[in-house]
């Protein structure tokens, strides 16, 4: 079996801590290696490093970086296909739905590679007397992001791409779960050119976080996993005097107006309900049909469609999802379900009994759906995030705007209707951080910025996007005049540009 140590100053390095946990394949339920976990003594090895190489790269020019992530570019598009084949051996999710995994992730970068446009500054010649005003941006140092197991090539790259673009070290923490991709993806970073020790990663814990957030050498973190979790690292990172982005947990509902095209609103839903087997942030969890008649249409509908998806291996390519990620996010789910069911939502379609043949022992589940869920239930307050949908009958329109307004998380919601008045109002009006119309899984392209409101985000600037480079660097606003242009005498009033 394999051991996973640490990628520290552009080179594998084993664990030291003596503390492993184990890998699993979740398709067949084998054991497959063990994972190191750092501790606080491994996690400042790599912040010195990093501390070490960030002098010169940040002095290097954003041309040059940029070159780099465009060589990384090539790559990963190189190694596409065993990257998302180990991707998914780890993980669970299926092989296509790994290569969209990479592939969002590569969209950022390319973003990044636009950096020398991104970092310029501001001019203003002649702001007063023979006075010109220029900011310029220059990077932070240190930086580290916290990554979750459920896009284990998307997300780190959405930390590291823009981050190291902007002349930062980066230290990456991704899930104990899978970090097989991780690893990869920083060996590939330096057969592109990043100088050793930009880049490093280190697997671990919570020993591991609580050292990252307690190094004062680091300077801004980013996160995402559940919302406890992102308040953790938030409050923790602001003690210590740094950035934090924490994104945590959604509940993302779709509302269903009773013009919509029912057909095309039940494959938005089996798609962005049960891809992934539910293991996405942005997944759709709640169907928020308007009016009784639409929800008898949308359930009748939806049965048929639940009933009938396929599970199987990762590596079936004809498999609509995979196994969940471990036996415990499995009996989790499972809980879920039985919770539920004692709290009178009905179950109209049960996968909790669901075995596939030759992989007995593997971690999956089919799908499954509740009716007549209400807002005080367990099942429709928390993220299940699996293979569950529940269905929230409105009985009108306000009612509708009202569940996702009011709910704890404002992650992504989506509204499907023909009317081009309704979805404008609830565009403008729902308290979610992104939204989409007609589209079921509303996560905005590189250029603009992912994040969400209420416990689904924690900090004022979002992943990806411009907001990224103003995460990720700090701004210096000079204000000069020449000799030339200075009166004689002291001056004991503030400066005005009059």
């Amino acid at each position: 079996m394999r051991t996973v140590g640490h990628f520290i100053g552009g080179k594998h390095v084993e664990g030291r801590s003596g503390r492993f946990a184990d890998l699993f394949e979740p398709m067949t339920g084998e054991t497959t290696g063990r994972v190191a976990l750092a501790s606080a003594a491994e996690l400042r090895e790599a912040v010195e490093n990093a501390k070490a190489a960030q002098v010169a790269w940040g002095s290097t020019n954003p041309q040059r970086r940029a070159r780099v992530m465009m060589r990384f570019l090539d790559l990963v598009q190189a190694e596409y296909d065993s990257l998302a084949e180990l991707l998914a051996r780890e993980h669970g999710k299926t092989v296509p739905d790994a290569k969209g995994d990479i592939q969002r992730g590569l969209e950022v970068v390319e973003f990044a590679c636009g950096i020398p446009h991104l970092m310029k500054g501001e001019y203003t010649e002649g702001a007063g007397p023979n006075i010109d005003i220029y900011s310029m941006r220059q990077p932070l140092g240190v930086v580290a992001g916290i990554t979750p197991f459920n896009f284990p090539a998307m997300i780190p790259m959405w930390k590291f791409g823009p981050a190291i673009a902007c002349g930062n070290a980066f230290i990456l923490k991704p899930s104990e779960r899978d970090p097989g991709v991780p690893m990869r993806l920083a060996e590939l970073m330096i057969e592109a050119g990043l100088p050793a020790g930009i880049l490093n990663v280190v697997n671990g814990d919570k020993e591991a976080v609580d050292a990252i957030l307690d190094n004062r050498d680091i300077k801004a973190v980013g996160f995402v996993g559940s919302s406890p979790i992102a308040q953790y690292i938030y409050s923790r990172a602001a003690a210590t005097g740094k950035r934090a982005q924490c994104f945590g947990g959604a509940k993302n509902h779709m509302i269903i107006m009773p013009d919509a095209d029912m057909d095309q609103t039940v494959d938005a839903l089996i798609g962005a309900g049960y891809g992934s087997a539910g293991e996405r942030c942005m997944a759709i969890s709640v169907a928020v049909p308007v009016g009784q008649a639409t929800a008898d249409r949308l359930v009748e509908k939806l049965i048929p469609r639940v009933e009938s998806l396929k599970v199987g291996p990762s590596t079936d390519p004809s498999a609509d999802f995979g196994p969940v990620v471990t036996r415990a996010a499995l009996d989790r789910i499972k809980g879920y379900v039985e919770t539920g069911i004692g709290e009178g939502a009905k179950l109209v379609v049960d996968g909790r009994e669901f075995r596939l043949q030759g992989y007995e022992n593997g971690f999956y589940m089919g799908g499954c759906l509740f009716d007549e869920v209400t807002p005080d239930m367990k099942i429709y307050k928390d993220e299940i995030f699996g293979p569950v949908l529940s269905v929230v009958r409105a009985k009108d329109y306000d009612e509708a705007l009202r569940l996702p307004s009011q709910h704890e998380y404002g992650n992504g919601v989506a509204i499907f209707t023909r009317d081009g008045d309704a979805a404008r109002d609830f565009a403008a009006k729902v308290e979610v951080g992104m939204v989409g119309i007609n589209v079921p899984i509303p996560v905005p392209i590189a250029y603009y910025t992912f994040g969400g409101w209420k416990a689904s985000g924690f900090g004022d600037l979002n992943q990806h996007g411009p907001d990224s480079i103003r995460f990720y660097t700090k701004t210096k606003t000079v204000t000069s005049r020449w000799p030339s242009g200075v009166k004689e005498g002291a001056e004991f009033v503030i400066p005005t540009m009059q």
